[in-house]
């Protein structure tokens, strides 16, 4: 398959710390792709790393043929940080509208992006009166707007119900299908099973890179949870 996102021995210090050592991955073109792994072991890093707002120490980093950060591939991609990154004293439909202003698209491009995100209802709702779950939507929906080819994810279902949840999967999975490559952050191991691949990220360093069922196989477990710790104590093991 057509890669998209290639990263070639990525290290990237955060202050004094080493927080990636040497990153190595290949992500494809059209699909779903988990970065998973605790808090701290370095997925927000190689996510900025990708969208190219990263200062790195070495290595390189690929997205869709060209270096991370290029000025071409602005309006290529989506990026939505953990943080809202929308304007608290605007509207949904304003902060959306706006967004789209940016890649040259109408009020119809914003209105469908909130529709899809489950927010057509507060549309007219300052953001700043907007509950935790759905000021986390209203950034996604900015990262939308654009139909970008690449899309990256912090955490996007943190923080939102399990019917919620399904729902903005099921849009993940829409986009993959319409030729868009995601990159899904998450500590929910239970969201995993819904990729098409997995990065299983611990200390900055990359545990596994496979399919889901590949991953339980490979650790000898049905559960994903069960498998990354197996895959953990086999590294930690190797290196001791």
């Amino acid at each position: 398959m057509e890669t998209a996102i290639e990263v070639n021995d990525l290290v990237v210090h955060r202050g004094k710390r080493e927080v990636l050592h040497g990153f190595n991955c290949r992500i494809a073109r059209g699909s779903v792709t988990g970065l998973l792994g605790p808090s701290g072991s370095g997925k927000t890093t190689l996510m900025r790393a990708i969208v190219g707002v990263q200062i790195v120490k070495s290595g390189t980093v690929t997205v869709l043929g060209q270096p991370a950060g290029s000025p071409d591939l602005r309006r290529r991609i989506g990026y939505l940080t953990q943080a809202p990154s929308v304007y608290l004293d605007l509207t949904v439909q304003e902060n959306t509208r706006y967004f789209a202003s940016l890649y040259g698209l109408g009020a119809a491009a914003a209105d469908r992006a909130i529709a899809d995100v489950g927010l057509a209802d507060a549309a007219r709702q300052l953001i700043a009166t907007l509950s935790g779950g759905q000021l986390s939507r209203a950034s996604l929906a900015c990262a939308l707007v654009g139909q970008p080819e690449v899309l990256v994810l912090d955490e996007p279902t943190v923080g939102q119900d399990p019917v919620l949840r399904d729902e903005l999967w099921r849009q993940f999975r829409q986009l993959a299908a319409g030729g868009a490559t995601l990159l899904v952050s998450s500590h929910v191991m239970d969201e995993a099973r819904r990729c098409d691949r997995l990065l299983l990220i611990r200390d900055g360093q990359l545990i596994a890179d496979d399919t889901p069922a590949a991953v339980k196989t490979a650790a000898s477990t049905d559960d994903l949870d069960d498998a990354f710790l197996t895959l953990i104590r086999e590294r930690e093991g190797a290196l001791a």
